[in-house]
């Protein structure tokens, strides 16, 4: 199947990053290439670097950048540090990350992301490693309510994790379709009368299966000491707990003074370390929103270093 993937926010995403000709820039999440591409135009000699953990995703945006001279990188965002440490690189002026999964891999029902098709339970991102067979069969019925609960913020977790834990004791669980069924069995009428009751749970599987929040906390961390003075780092998440932990994040390092009101004098001497570009997170407009329906969730952020 050829990779495809339609980057939301493109344009406020990269004018996010004030890009400077003859910078270096990191796109921490490939994908098709949409956002690379546009950094590229605008780079002039500069070194853009390309991240994903996607072999496939990888190849389509060599394919898509050709012309141009990025370095491609088949590692997590989270290993950024170490990465650009083995490419001589010790700065950066920008950095963007496009979160969560891709339109590719939602679309090609032999990844297992999708609960609209009957495929291998798999939503391993770098194909390699822990699969969703492997949480679904394998993880204690306590964990995985856990985890629908956590990840997913699903409130019917208990009883959908109940539902996995009945059923695999009889065969395992191979399938997406086979998932899909147990959790529509185990979630009131009602709800499966209103909307797809599987979304959240497969949500929270993934997240599970690729390790994403604890990824995207190390990555924040290291991306922002990489970043010289006045560089910038441009964020587009798609779920709250994406959000939450972007939004806190960037909320940390543009605080300053934490003394009480009634402290006559600063005591703690913290001063902020960056400044919100975006006061309020930017969203997909009327446009996108037709031509991409899965921008509705998209919100972008985007901060500079001090």
């Amino acid at each position: 199947m050829e990779f495809s993937h339609k980057s939301v926010l493109l344009m406020p995403a990269v004018d996010g990053l004030d890009i400077k000709p003859g910078g270096i820039y990191a796109d921490c999440t490939a994908g098709g290439g949409g956002h690379s591409l546009e950094i590229a135009k605008r780079l002039g000699n500069g070194t853009l670097v390309c991240f994903d953990r996607d072999k496939e995703a990888i190849e389509a945006a060599k394919k898509r950048l050709e012309g141009y001279s990025p370095v491609f990188v088949n590692r997590n965002f989270s290993e950024i540090k170490d990465a650009l440490s083995v490419l001589g690189i010790d700065h950066l002026d920008g950095a963007l990350m496009d979160l969560g999964v891709s339109s590719h891999q939602l679309d090609d029902p032999e990844r297992g992301f999708s609960f609209h098709s009957d495929a291998p339970l798999d939503m391993r991102m770098s194909g390699e490693g822990m699969s969703a067979y492997d949480v679904v069969n394998e993880y204690p019925e306590d964990k995985l309510a856990e985890i629908i609960f956590a990840y997913g913020e699903e409130k019917f977790a208990r009883g959908i994790a109940r539902g996995i834990a009945d059923a695999r004791a009889a065969a395992p669980i191979k399938t997406t379709g086979e998932l899909a069924e147990i959790i529509k069995r185990n979630v009131p009428l009602k709800v499966r009368k209103e909307k797809n009751p599987c979304r959240k749970t497969f949500q929270a599987i993934r997240i599970e299966v690729n390790g994403e929040l604890e990824a995207l906390e190390t990555a924040l961390d290291d991306i922002f000491e990489l970043l010289s003075p006045g560089g910038r780092l441009s964020v587009i998440t798609f779920h709250s707990l994406e959000d939450r932990i972007v939004k806190q994040k960037f909320k940390s390092l543009c605080e300053g003074c934490t003394c009480p009101k009634d402290f006559p004098v600063c005591v703690c001497g913290k001063k902020p370390r960056a400044v919100q570009i975006t006061k309020k997170p930017i969203t997909a407009d009327e446009a996108e929103l037709a031509e991409n329906p899965r921008s509705r969730s998209a919100k972008l952020r985007v901060i500079e270093k001090i």
